[in-house]
């Protein structure tokens, strides 16, 4: 069996993983930003690999705070990363939860490869860009082996606002008579938590190090979903004067012969 360290894991995707991958798992419910109980954690378990979710996500949170943002995802993971160096049996591997963010959005329909220029589109970005930067620097010429999975938007059945789905859900849910929705003329690239799952294990079976776009490539258009999540309530929206595309070019993750599961145009694929 799998022994895996996780951080995050009282998160949605990170209750998806304890769900689904037969691993042991020892989990991280601390506070990363503090350096003894992150030390503590790491020399009190021995596991072959980490996957590390634990970060401060939601972008209106990020823009109100930065500095704890920082101080989670960025210097929470040095701390992480700082002690698992200094352990006599280190993880072979390291996985490290990403984001899309890193990438700035298109005015154009294009799939974004992970070679392309990093310019992240916000503070989140910022800071997950950073941490990379950070785990690469560190983790060079050592033995642990690297993994950076970029992942895209996702959504899920037990996902809550500020997330976007279920933002739009619960507005729609309103008592209100007029439910006028803004800024939704964007398009953007949806997994399911159990897809992102499965490319993690594919990644952590294959041995894979470097980054790799977790994503449906697919493109959904935000207005598209709120219509159907409607269904026979009336909707007004309020477009932004540009449209924009943050979609994922996954050949690389699709290699691995990953695949996502069967695109449906209903929106239970993410449900179930």
């Amino acid at each position: 069996m799998i022994n895996c360290a996780i951080t995050g894991s009282t998160g949605v995707l990170g209750k998806r993983i304890k769900k689904l991958l037969p691993y042991k798992f020892y989990e991280f419910k601390e506070d990363l930003r503090n350096k003894k109980k992150v030390e503590r954690w790491v020399f009190g378990n021995d596991f072959d690999i980490i996957i590390h979710l634990a970060a401060l996500v939601p972008v209106d949170e990020v823009n109100k705070n930065y500095k704890k943002a920082y101080n989670i995802n960025v210097t929470g993971t040095l701390n992480l990363i700082n002690s698992i160096l200094k352990k006599k049996i280190k993880p072979r591997w390291f996985f490290f939860s990403s984001t899309s963010h890193v990438y700035k959005s298109s005015q154009k329909y294009l799939r974004i490869r992970e070679t392309f220029k990093t310019k992240p589109q916000n503070k989140y970005g910022k800071t997950k860009l950073l941490a990379e930067n950070l785990l690469k620097n560190k983790l060079k010429d050592k033995k642990i082996k690297l993994c950076i999975g970029r992942i895209f938007s996702f959504t899920d059945k037990n996902q809550k606002p500020p997330y976007v789905i279920p933002s739009i859900k619960k507005k729609i849910n309103s008592k209100n008579k007029n439910i006028l929705l803004e800024n939704l003329n964007h398009y953007r690239d949806f997994l399911s938590t159990k897809d992102i799952v499965k490319a993690i294990d594919t990644l952590r079976k294959k041995d894979k190090t470097g980054i790799y776009n977790i994503g449906s490539g697919k493109k959904f258009k935000l207005k598209e979903i709120a219509k159907l999540l409607a269904k026979k309530k009336k909707l007004q929206f309020k477009d932004n004067l540009v449209s924009t595309y943050l979609i994922s070019d996954n050949s690389k993750l699709k290699s691995l012969k990953w695949r996502p599961l069967r695109y449906k145009k209903k929106l239970e694929y993410f449900y179930k």
